[in-house]
C-alpha cells in the first residue's frame, strides 16, 4: 500500500517524538511505500535541530521514507501563546503546503492526533481526497490541556475547550478507525459517542534502538557506588509528573543507602530542588537534561526506575511512554500511579505501585526496595521485559496499525 503518516513530531526529535519514525520504518520493512508530512524538528528545546532551517517546505528521504517538512513556529516553552502558535502554525502549513503534494495517491493515512491542530490537514485530506484514515489518539484532547495547566479557567479558555472538542469530534467522524493507547481512553471515546465499530486498541511501543536490556557495569558512573541502591527518574519535571512526593519520601531514607537520580528538566525543576534542600534530601541528585545517547548508560546504572503521574482524572487513563521504555529496557519499576498505568505495573510483575500523592505509601515502597535482594529486584525487570514483548513491542504495534490501515483502505490482507 501507499501509506501517509501525518505527525507534527518526527525524527530526529527524541523521546515520544521518535515513535512515528519507528512506525514508518516498520511499515517500509513490511513492503509499504510510506510518505510523511511533519514539521521542522525543534522538540524538546524549541530550537531548530542542527542541519535544518525553517522554510516553507522541504522534502528529504530518511531510511527509505519520503519526509515532507513544512514551516512552523518553533517553540516548546511554558508560554500558552507560543505553544498555541507552534501547534497552529504546523496545522496550517501542513494543510496548505504539506498534504496537497505529499499525499496525492495514498491508499490510507495514519494520523498522530496530538496536538489536535493536526485536524486541519487531516480533514483537508479527508474532505478533498476521501482518503481513509486511522486517527491514533496518543494524548486525549482537550483533556491534556487541563491536566498540564494550559487551559486556564476564564471565559476565553472555556470557549477554546469547546472549540477543541469540536475539532476532536470532527476527526472522529472523518476517521475510518480511531485507535487508542489505553483501555481508559477507549472508554472515554465511547462516552463521547465514537462508534464501537471504529474503535481499536493500539498501545504504543518504546524506542527499541535505545531501550533494550543491558548488563550493569561495575563502574556505574553518575557518582554512584557499587553499594548504593539507585532509583532513577528520567524525563520531564513538570506538573503532570507529580514528583514532589518522591523527594519527600526519599528524604526519609537518606541514611538507608538509597540514592535517587533525577535526570531531565521542566517547569517544576527549581521548586523540586528547593523542596530537596528544605527536606535535607541529600540523596536526591539532579543531573539536568542528558543527551538521548547517554540514556542507556544511565538506565543501566539504576536498580529501579520511577514512573509517576499526578492525581488528575486524566492520569488514570494515561499510559506514559516512560512505562513502555522501562519495560523494554528490562528495568524494575516503582510507580506512583493509578488506573491503567498502575494495572500494567501490577500485571507485568515488574515492580511496586502506590497511590499518587501518598508520601507515606511511597516511603514504605522505597524501604521495601532497599531491603529486597538485588537479584529479586532484577527478576522483576526480566518479567517486565517479557510483558513488553507480549503487549507493547514495536513489531506488534506495526502489525496492529498495518491491519487497521489495511482495513480502512478496504484492501485484502
Amino acid at each position: 500500500m501507499k501509506i501517509g503518516l501525518l505527525t507534527q513530531w518526527y525524527d530526529p526529535e527524541p523521546g515520544p517524538a521518535a515513535l512515528p519514525g519507528a512506525l514508518a520504518r516498520g511499515l517500509v520493512a513490511r513492503g509499504h511505500d510510506v510518505k510523511v508530512v511533519t514539521g521542522f524538528p525543534n522538540y524538546p528545546t524549541g530550537q531548530v535541530a542542527p542541519g535544518y532551517r525553517i522554510r516553507p517546505r522541504m522534502v528529504e528521504e530518511l531510511d527509505g521514507v519520503e519526509v515532507t517538512r513544512v514551516a512552523l513556529y518553533p517553540s516548546h516553552d511554558d508560554s500558552v501563546r507560543s505553544r498555541v502558535t507552534n501547534y497552529g502554525s504546523f496545522g496550517a502549513s501542513a494543510a496548505l503546503m504539506g498534504v496537497r503534494k505529499a499525499f496525492a495517491g495514498i491508499d490510507a493515512l495514519w494520523v498522530n492526533y496530538s496536538p489536535v491542530t493536526v485536524a486541519a490537514p487531516m480533514l483537508a485530506q479527508s474532505w478533498f481526497r476521501r482518503t481513509p484514515s486511522v486517527v491514533h489518539v496518543l494524548d486525549l484532547w482537550p483533556d491534556t490541556l487541563t491536566a498540564t495547566g494550559f487551559a486556564g479557567s476564564g471565559i476565553a479558555s472555556r470557549a477554546a475547550v469547546v472549540g477543541l472538542n469540536g475539532l476532536c469530534n470532527a476527526m472522529y467522524r472523518a476517521g475510518s478507525k480511531v485507535a487508542y493507547v489505553s483501555p481508559g481512553v477507549g472508554e472515554r471515546l465511547r462516552e463521547r459517542g465514537v462508534p464501537e465499530s471504529k474503535l481499536a486498541y493500539a498501545p504504543l511501543w518504546a524506542n527499541e534502538s535505545l531501550f533494550t536490556p543491558r548488563e550493569r557495569q561495575t563502574e556505574r558512573g553518575f557518582g554512584v557506588t557499587e553499594h548504593d541502591r539507585v532509583l532513577l527518574y528520567a524525563g520531564t519535571l513538570g506538573r503532570a509528573q507529580g514528583l514532589e512526593p518522591l523527594v519527600r519520601a526519599a528524604a526519609r531514607l537518606r541514611d538507608a543507602g538509597l540514592v535517587c537520580l533525577v535526570a531531565g528538566s521542566g517547569t517544576e525543576e527549581q521548586r523540586l530542588r528547593e523542596v530537596a534542600d528544605e527536606m535535607g534530601a541529600t540523596n536526591v541528585r539532579f543531573l539536568g537534561r542528558l543527551a538521548p545517547e547517554e540514556m542507556p548508560t544511565l538506565m543501566a546504572a539504576a536498580d529501579v526506575h520511577y514512573v509517576s503521574l499526578n492525581d488528575d482524572p486524566l492520569a488514570r487513563i494515561t499510559m506514559p511512554s516512560k512505562l513502555q521504555a522501562t519495560l523494554a529496557a528490562g528495568g524494575s519499576i516503582i510507580g506512583m500511579l493509578s488506573g491503567d498505568a498502575a494495572d500494567v505495573v501490577a500485571d507485568s510483575g515488574a515492580g511496586w505501585v502506590c497511590r499518587p500523592d501518598d508520601v507515606e505509601g511511597l516511603a514504605r515502597v522505597l524501604a521495601e526496595f532497599v531491603a529486597e535482594e538485588p537479584a529479586a529486584v532484577a527478576a522483576r525487570g526480566v518479567a517486565g521485559r517479557a510483558y513488553y514483548e507480549a503487549h507493547f513491542s514495536l513489531a506488534r504495534g506495526v502489525e496492529r496499525i498495518e491491519s487497521l490501515l489495511t482495513e480502512a483502505a478496504g484492501v485484502a490482507s
